[in-house]
């Protein structure tokens, strides 16, 4: 059975959940159209986070990967457009600092999801579930792993399409910085619309075209 890859990050910034990480948790051996999800909870550590994404995707060879993490400005989820090469944040949770700092040394300067954005923004819509795409993915572990994810096909490695998903914070959270809290189930809801969007997509051959 083909698979796909979904991540969520651990709890930061002095939370005690991470929306990212139940979704990983809920989605743990489901099936979605035939495709196997299996997940992962990457640490919120720079360098660690994606060299443990790096050697998932080695060790399971997935069709597609979806990394997923909290976003304390959004109110819909957020389906990023691109990568940039750059780690600048205050702190990770071993209190890390980084400040300009590229992802991927002499790599280039962005690089766009190969994840079908607007398809995937358009099924978590059709659910009823708020979504847009996003054209920044910031510059913390969110953009960091999705940089690595991204930029192994440009060494000649094995590639799967890949990108990042942004969700809200959850209720219990209270409200983010800019953005209104979603219920779990929502956001579950959303995200599973987006992962049988990928399946459907292997299935009529379109996923095989670009690959």
């Amino acid at each position: 059975m083909s698979t796909i890859l979904l991540t969520g990050f651990e709890a930061f910034g002095g939370s005690a959940v991470n929306p990212s990480a139940q979704l990983a948790a809920a989605l743990a051996g489901a099936t979605v159209g035939g495709f196997a999800i299996e997940t992962m909870v990457l640490p919120v550590v720079t360098v660690e986070a994606g060299d443990r994404l790096d050697a998932a995707i080695d060790a399971i060879g997935p069709a597609f990967v979806v990394c997923c993490g909290e976003d304390g400005r959004a109110a819909e989820i957020r389906v990023e457009r691109v990568a940039v090469n750059r780690r600048e944040f205050e702190a990770d949770n071993l209190g890390t600092a980084c400040r300009n700092l590229p992802v991927v040394e002499g790599g280039p300067e962005s690089i766009e999801a190969t994840l079908p954005v607007e398809r995937l923004v358009a099924a978590s819509l059709a659910a009823s579930v708020p979504a847009a795409a996003s054209d920044s993915a910031g510059t913390y572990l969110c953009n960091e792993v999705m940089y690595r994810a991204l930029h192994r096909g440009l060494g000649g490695r094995s590639s799967p399409q890949a990108g990042f998903v942004h969700v809200p914070r959850l209720p219990e959270q209270g409200a983010g910085r800019a953005g209104a809290p979603m219920p779990f189930d929502r956001t579950l809801e959303g995200v599973r619309a987006m992962l049988a969007v990928l399946a459907g997509e292997a299935a009529s051959g379109s996923h095989a075209a670009r690959t």
